[in-house]
């Protein structure tokens, strides 16, 4: 498959991410622990393997997984409208890890567009999670 190559800390990320279960599952109100690792923006460009989203089967590609589904592809529109948008989703997976106390990576918080508030200046560690801010 075409892409650049995926390095030791994107693998960890994704790993990480794929122990959340599948995004669109969990805002369906149920646990999907079966996931794949889905792209946002392509496999090419330099931060491609930090914009991913743990999705089930039948959230990712049309026709596999559970019947019913809304699949990304190629249905990313409807799974926008019901789930939100894939970078705002992504962000929410972020704050997840963050909350369960993961070391998320600096390059993949950068990525989606959050800025990291220094810890030393928050009066508690989960008011400096709280402090993960969207930058755009």
């Amino acid at each position: 498959m075409k892409g650049r190559p995926v390095t030791a800390a994107q693998k960890r990320f994704h790993d990480q991410m794929a122990s959340l279960g599948c995004i669109a599952s969990l805002k369906d109100g149920f646990f999907d622990p079966m996931v794949s690792i889905h792209h946002i923006d392509g496999r090419t460009k330099p931060t491609a393997h930090w914009l991913v989203l743990p999705l089930s089967a039948g959230n990712h590609q049309h026709g596999t997984g559970a019947p019913g589904r809304i699949a990304v592809h190629p249905n990313k529109g409807q799974f926008e409208a019901r789930y939100g948008k894939q970078m705002d989703l992504l962000r929410e997976c972020i704050r997840m890890l963050l909350e369960r106390g993961v070391d998320v990576p600096e390059a993949a918080i950068e990525a989606a567009g959050m800025k990291k508030e220094n810890p030393a200046t928050a009066a508690t560690v989960l008011g400096a999670i709280q402090r993960y801010t969207e930058v755009y």
